[in-house]
This record gives C-alpha cells, sequence and structure tokens, in this order.
C-alpha cells in the first residue's frame, strides 16, 4: 500500500530549491512536503552577524517557497522535540534532511535520527553541502587528507553529478501546521545598527546567488588567477556567504567552473581549486573535529601565545586601530560588508597570530560574530593555517608583512582609502560607514588622529621569530 502521509523537509544550510537531494527524495514519495526550519541550540548559538544572515535566508526562502504555493514552517526549540510535535500535529511519518558535518550538528542529527527511527517514523539523510561525503576521499593507504595538494589531485578528476533542477510543483497539504513569526525570532537583533549599514552588501537568497555565479563565471573568472589577490577589486565570485547558507550549491559552482575551464577561460581551474578547498576544510572537520577548539598540531599546545580578550592589543585589532592600514582596512571591510577580502583575512590573522602574539582563538571567536559569510570549516581551518597550527599550514616562520602586502596587491592604496577616514581627504563613503556600523560604545569618530602602529613590523617579527626559536616545532 502506497504511503500518502506528509513527509517533513527539515532545512538548515540548505536554503534553496534546486539541486536539492534531500527535497527531490522527499517529493519522490509522491506525498505531501511540509517545509520546516527550527531555530534550535545550533542557530542560537550563531554570532551576530551569521545570526541575522540566516534570517535573511530564510526570510527569502520562505517567499521564493510562497510563490510556489507551497511553505516554510518556522518553530523554535529543541529540534527533537520540534519535529515530534510536528510529526503528531500533521501525522507526517517521514523526515529528510541534508546533512551537515560539524561535531554539534553530527551529534544532533545522530540523536535525532534514532529517537525518530525508534518512533517508527522513516529518517533519511541527503548529501548537498559538500561536493564529496568525507568518508569516500581516501589516502592510497587510507584515512583522510591531511594535505590539500594531493587531495586535489585525488578529486579533480571524480564525476560530480549534474545539479538538480528545482521542482515544478510542490506537493503540499491539505491543512497547514502552525507558523511561528519569523520576526518575533529577532536573529537580527544583536547586530544593532550595523544590520542597515551591512544590509546592502548581502546578496540574499537563491536567485540572488544564481546571478552572481552566472555573472562570475562569464564576465570574472578569466582574471581570477590574478584579481583574487587584490583587495581594492572585485575580482572573487563573492558566493562565500551563499554557500555556506545553501542558497548555492557546491556541485552548482563546480559544473560552472569546469564549463569555464573547458571554455578556456584562464582563472577557472584556480577557482575549483578553492572549492576543493573548502571541501578540504570540511573533511578535516569530519575526520579531526578537534580543528574547531584546540590546536590541530599538538605540539603548539604549549606556545606562548596570550590569550587574554581585554587587553589593548585585541580591543585596538577588533576596531581596526592598529596602526596599520592593511590590518585596519580589512577589519573596517569586515563591520561595514560583513565580510573581509581572502588576502585581508590571512593579513589581519598572520598580525594577530605573530606579530602580536595573540591565540588564533581569539581571532577565531570574533570572525564567529562579526561574518556574515561565517563557515565552521573554513574559519577553523583558515585561522590555524595563518596561525601555522593546523594542517597544510603555512610554516610557522612565514610571517606576512602587511607592508610590503599591500604594496604588492595596492600599489596605489585604494583599499585603505576605501575603508580608513582618518588616511583619506575627503574620506569615502565606505570608510564613514564604518562608523556608522560599531558599537557606540567604541566610542570611535572620523575626525580622530590615525594611531600609530602597536609595534614595528619588523620587531613584531624579531619577537615572534625568538619565539619560534624556543620551541621545538
Amino acid at each position: 500500500m502506497t504511503d500518502t502521509s506528509a513527509t517533513l523537509l527539515w532545512l538548515r544550510r540548505d536554503l534553496r530549491l534546486s539541486d536539492h537531494p534531500a527535497l527531490t527524495a522527499a517529493l519522490g514519495r509522491g506525498a505531501p512536503v511540509i517545509p520546516v526550519f527550527i531555530c534550535d541550540e545550533a542557530v542560537e548559538a550563531l554570532g551576530a552577524a551569521a545570526k541575522w544572515r540566516l534570517g535573511l535566508a530564510v526570510e527569502a526562502l520562505a517567499k521564493q517557497l510562497e510563490s510556489k504555493g507551497s511553505r516554510l514552517i518556522l518553530r523554535r526549540g529543541d529540534a527533537l522535540q520540534v519535529l515530534r510535535a510536528l510529526l503528531a500535529e500533521t501525522g507526517a511519518r517521514a523526515v529528510h534532511w541534508s546533512r551537515l558535518y560539524d561535531p554539534q550538528a553530527i551529534a544532533r542529527d545522530k540523536a535525532v535520527k534514532a529517537a525518530l527511527t525508534g518512533d517508527g517514523i522513516a529518517v533519511q539523510s541527503h548529501p548537498g553541502h559538500l561536493l564529496f561525503e568525507p568518508w569516500t576521499v581516501e589516502t592510497r593507504l587510507g584515512g583522510y587528507y591531511k594535505v590539500y595538494s594531493p587531495m586535489w589531485r585525488a578529486v579533480k578528476d571524480r564525476d560530480v553529478a549534474s545539479p538538480l533542477n528545482a521542482p515544478h510543483n510542490l506537493n503540499t497539504p491539505t491543512d497547514w501546521p502552525r507558523s511561528d513569526a519569523l520576526k518575533d525570532w529577532q536573529l537580527g537583533a544583536a547586530m544593532r545598527r550595523g544590520a542597515t549599514v551591512c544590509l546592502p552588501y548581502q546578496r540574499v537568497g537563491e536567485d540572488a546567488a544564481q546571478d552572481r555565479l552566472a555573472w562570475f563565471t562569464t564576465e570574472a573568472i578569466d582574471r581570477y588567477q590574478i584579481n583574487r589577490d587584490l583587495p581594492a577589486r572585485d575580482g572573487t565570485s563573492g558566493l562565500s556567504e551563499n554557500l555556506a547558507l545553501g542558497e548555492v550549491s557546491p556541485a552548482q559552482c563546480w559544473h560552472a567552473g569546469m564549463r569555464a575551464l573547458h571554455e578556456g577561460a584562464g582563472g577557472a581551474e584556480q577557482w575549483v581549486k578553492e572549492l576543493v578547498w573548502r571541501e578540504f576544510a570540511y573533511h578535516l572537520l569530519y575526520h579531526t573535529p578537534q580543528i574547531a577548539t584546540r590546536n590541530w598540531r599538538e605540539e603548539w599546545d604549549a606556545f606562548p601565545w596570550s590569550e587574554d580578550e581585554a587587553s589593548e592589543a585585541v580591543m585596538r585589532w577588533k576596531q581596526g586601530r592598529t596602526g596599520v592600514p592593511f590590518v585596519d582596512a580589512a577589519m573596517r571591510e569586515m563591520y561595514v560588508t560583513g565580510k573581509m577580502h581572502n588576502r585581508g583575512r590571512m593579513i589581519v590573522a598572520s598580525y594577530l597570530t605573530k606579530h602580536l602574539m595573540i591565540h588564533w582563538r581569539v581571532g577565531q571567536k570574533w570572525f564567529d560574530a562579526c561574518l556574515t559569510d561565517w563557515d565552521p570549516a573554513s574559519n577553523a581551518m583558515g585561522w590555524q593555517w595563518a596561525a601555522g597550527s593546523g594542517p597544510d599550514a603555512a610554516p610557522y616562520f612565514r610571517i606576512f608583512n602587511p607592508e610590503t602586502q599591500l604594496k604588492k596587491f595596492d600599489p596605489r592604496g585604494d583599499y585603505p582609502h576605501a575603508w580608513i577616514a582618518e588616511c583619506s581627504d575627503p574620506p569615502s563613503n565606505t570608510a564613514l560607514s564604518y562608523f556608522d556600523a560599531i558599537p557606540l560604545r567604541w566610542n570611535l569618530h572620523p575626525d580622530a588622529p590615525y594611531p600609530e602602529p602597536m609595534i614595528s613590523l619588523s620587531d613584531g617579527r624579531i619577537r615572534a621569530l625568538a619565539a619560534y626559536g624556543a620551541r621545538s616545532f
């Protein structure tokens, strides 16, 4: 007998309709599908910017579903309790979701699956957040890759399934369960006045993500190899926020990149490599979940980093007032746009962990709070890569010089001009926006003098190298 009971589709970081294996499978049952988003403990724990951006994505998906005659049911609370309540209210007998790979999500999902299976509910998880499931990519000797380059060589010629089309029709129930109002969740409350400043820089929703992907792979990818390193230029795909929330799938990006590569676009292979770099971060998070909280290389546990988050050095770094223009411009870009150029991320991370000798966890925690494209795997691995304590890390003795890096990648000084009002006459609108985005308690104003460096770059380098030389790595 055909089971015509409804299916719950539990949406998390897969906020799109196309290339959505869980949605496709749920619709494949031939029964009504009820899309659900739960504001659970994992959502509540997000940093201010990431939680606000997630709220925008949820709102966009809800409108997209409504345009197709469906709805997004919103509930707040413990995931298992919410799902059990919805199953009872709707008579649904199946739950589908897309897999996540951070340790907290894995623990939650295992517990939910075991409990619901015990209740007699058909539960199925699906791929979609990654190109390759972490357990399917192994070295010749078995086990996971600890270095990026051989992983790239192992997967670059693999087949990636063609993206699934968005469904034409969404099978909907006759009666819908009650839904919370998204505004009542106040997901953007912690952003305060910064939300208004950041909003114009967000590309929210599946349609915006697809438009950007199409533009990038047809108009900009050919120059990506060079432009990706230029912080003052719009030379990257800018899809990090959309990938983080699943508004676009990695498979859609892969195939668009591969089409560009086969058509002769010069920067296409490098961009596809960056997709695999994201993949590498997730595979490491899956196989070594401690990367998110502890030094991946245990020999770094005794390194004398400071973890004093209340220190003047940390505060000036957070404020973008270190007196080092590349560092300060990158930090201020983050407050205005919610994102930061990738080279800027390397520079600010290296400066904090090496010139200032501050623990990478301090920086990681601040990025958790401030990035609208926050991603648990990329943020953790990126910080440990820059600090030298992680897998495939930059050699510990590689200390980026922000001054020479700026001269190399922004010789005209366009990047500091765009973001540092005190260094420009007249200051740009983007630089002034920084003062509208930051906390009022910082009491900063554009007419204040630009600060002197906390430590000379040469002295900071010497101090870091001396600390490295005193340890055995």
